[in-house]
């Protein structure tokens, strides 16, 4: 038998052996909730007699059900044998292989992957003579679909508001969506949304087959239930409707992704959707030092509406996290530098230093000045600033004004227009004589005439942005060049071939503002090819090894993580909160606090916040900062102010 007593913490074990009934475990950053949810299962089976196949055991990714399941098994043994674990759409998978004939799906259905599920659409938008390089690219259109399932919100409602005052017509969007799920019918296959979507229709018209779930699991638990969107959260209530016993396990103050359907009212809820909850509360925290948890403790106050907790540290004291003011992005880039070298020279290892951003061009400075410096470094964010596909797609141009034989960013600037590509653009090159001298009219003329009839019109835009430069081939201002091919092609283009254009344009006037304050082309170009350089030296080195290299990361990838020492960047207004965000939704102010709390709670020993004061603008003004609001509202004594360092 268990002794869960000595086992686990006081809170911990008033969670895991709680008598049955709806319950809701809060667990705030660092508290034990695998822990907790592991000794729950452990104790259902081991201590109350609950024959493993009578619990539901829901996740967000089969990893984490894995370890709760290895974990469980190395608790208790082979007795787990037979409990349900997975994610949602794993359980869905199994319910609809039994019984989707109820909705006209044989038991052998097909999943359809990414790549599936791009080819019918690229055959709803050819019957519906749509495919075209003025429309919605399939990803972007897939990405939509997803939204709408997954959101509170209605496809078409999402649609009509991101596309009503651009060339898209949000009714041809629907069209695509409208002849995509008849295909998929045909073809009687399920995506992975239509799992979930599937299911619970299938628990709505077949109330004797729900029933039949509703029996058969005793015990649901449920872990990271703050990130559970609208479906996600009535399959639970369907299926606790017998038992009422069901286990959530989350917390509110980590609510970050309702940007992908993700519903902050699901927990909040909770107690109103169970009268009889009984609410459990994890704030012993074993991560941080006490300093840091009271800045955690701080920032999040500023929440109102939420479930009250606060974190209590197990750990001997340490010292203050800091705030450095600093002057811009380039004294912030040095002084995460300087601070790297420092916290290695104190024995701290790189891998154990995380620097974490709001946006991904927020760490644009800090990637080239780590590159100049030969400090190793892993981006877990994505790919690294000028890798990005749109971060190379707008310096093509540029580098085509300074290299007019640069045959590569010829090709990748025309090959940007409808229906112009690979075999054209070659024929194109080689009629110019491999070099393209856009002064020179006559070989105007050929590209004019090369590209076609549908991309031409797209062409003579960008003609003048290419003209009014190329005298500028030694002079000072890429940022203007890539700031009129934005304003004139380069926006729509990104509309319409991705889902979050909004934040590629962000990056590319982030590059706009860098651009701007090089010398000249040629010092800009060399920025580039340094980062990309070094990037391509690091990856192809064998033996570089990751564990020398400190993180990079936004706070959303971040989470679940930890580091003994966590850098923010950019903790001014304007940055952190993101403006959009805040302008965007009611509840977004709440959200990007719940961002920063996170990025508080990641760091183990120390805490550093940048708070740059001013940002450089291409026209040589300044854009003045003050500290974020969720820095400001810290109290003084809880902090080490550093100006200028």
């Amino acid at each position: 038998m268990l002794d869960l007593e000595k086992i686990l913490n006081k809170e911990q074990y008033a969670a895991a052996t709680a008598p049955n009934g709806p319950l809701l475990v809060l667990a705030a950053a660092g508290t034990g909730k695998t822990r907790t949810l592991v000794y729950r299962m452990a104790w259902l089976v081991e201590e109350k007699g609950v024959m493993p196949d009578r619990v539901l055991l829901l996740t967000f990714t089969n990893k984490a059900a894995r370890e709760m399941l290895e974990r469980a098994n190395e608790v208790i043994g082979s007795g787990i044998a037979g409990l349900w674990g997975g994610t949602f759409h794993h359980m869905a998978n199994r319910i609809l292989r039994r019984y989707g004939r109820h909705l006209g799906y044989p038991s052998d259905f097909p999943i359809i992957d990414r790549d599936d599920a791009r080819t019918i659409v690229g055959q709803s938008l050819k019957e519906l003579k749509l495919n075209s390089k003025d429309f919605l690219k399939k990803d972007v259109l897939l990405s939509l679909f997803g939204t709408g399932v997954n959101s509170k919100d209605t496809l078409e409602n999402i649609v009509y508001e991101r596309y009503n005052e651009t060339a898209i017509d949000p009714g041809d969007v629907l069209s695509v969506h409208k002849m995509y799920e008849k295909k998929k019918r045909e073809l009687n296959a399920m995506d992975f949304d239509d799992l979930l979507v599937n299911c619970l229709l299938l628990f709505r018209e077949q109330p004797q087959i729900l029933e039949r779930y509703q029996e058969k699991f005793q015990h649901i638990l449920v872990d990271e239930y703050q990130d559970t969107n609208s479906i996600q959260a009535e399959l639970i209530d369907c299926l606790a409707g017998k038992h009422g016993n069901v286990f959530v396990v989350g917390d509110d103050f980590q609510c970050i992704y309702s940007w992908r359907g993700a519903d902050f009212k699901n927990i909040m809820s909770f107690p109103e959707r169970y009268p009889d909850t009984k609410i459990h509360k994890l704030e012993t925290n074993y991560r941080s030092v006490p300093e840091v948890l009271a800045v955690a403790n701080a920032c999040i106050a500023g929440n109102p509406e939420q479930f009250q907790k606060e974190l209590r540290a197990t750990r001997a004291p340490y010292r203050k996290p800091r705030v450095a003011i600093i002057r811009d992005g380039y004294d912030q880039a040095r002084y995460v530098v300087r601070m790297i070298d420092q916290l290695k020279y104190e024995g701290c290892k790189a891998s154990e230093i995380a620097v974490l951003y709001r946006a991904h061009f927020h760490s644009m400075e800090l990637q080239l000045e780590l590159s100049r410096a030969k400090v190793p470094h892993v981006i877990t964010s994505g790919l690294r600033f000028f890798e990005q596909k749109h971060i190379k797609d707008v310096c093509s141009v540029v580098k085509l004004i300074a290299t007019p034989s640069d045959e590569l960013s010829f090709r990748r600037m025309l090959e940007l227009l409808p229906r112009v590509g690979e075999r054209t653009t070659a024929k194109i090159w080689q009629k110019l004589g491999n070099r393209f001298d856009v002064m020179d009219p006559a070989q105007r003329d050929i590209v004019n005439q090369g590209v076609g009839v549908v991309a031409r019109p797209l062409w003579q835009s960008i003609e003048p942005v290419l003209t009014d430069y190329i005298g500028e081939r030694t002079g000072r201002d890429a940022g203007e060049i890539i700031a009129r091919f934005l304003d004139v092609f380069y926006k729509g283009y990104a509309t319409k071939n991705y889902d979050n254009a909004d934040r590629r344009v962000d990056d590319i006037k982030e590059l706009m503002l860098h651009a701007g304050r090089c010398d000249t082309i040629e010092a800009f170009l060399s920025d580039m090819a340094l980062l990309t350089n070094t990037d391509t030296a690091q990856s192809s080195d064998n033996s570089f090894d990751n564990n020398a290299s400190i993180r990079l990361s936004t706070v959303h990838q971040a989470k679940g993580l930890e580091w003994s020492v966590v850098i923010i960047l950019w903790a001014s207004e304007g940055m952190f909160p993101s403006p959009r965000s805040v302008d965007e939704s009611i509840e977004g102010e709440a959200e990007e606090r719940r961002l920063f709390y996170v990025a508080v709670t990641r760091a183990k020993d120390d805490l550093i916040i940048c708070a740059p004061e001013m940002r450089r603008l291409r026209d040589g003004g300044v854009l003045f900062h003050d500290p974020s609001r969720f820095v400001n509202e810290i109290p003084q004594e809880l902090l080490t102010r550093v100006y200028n360092p």
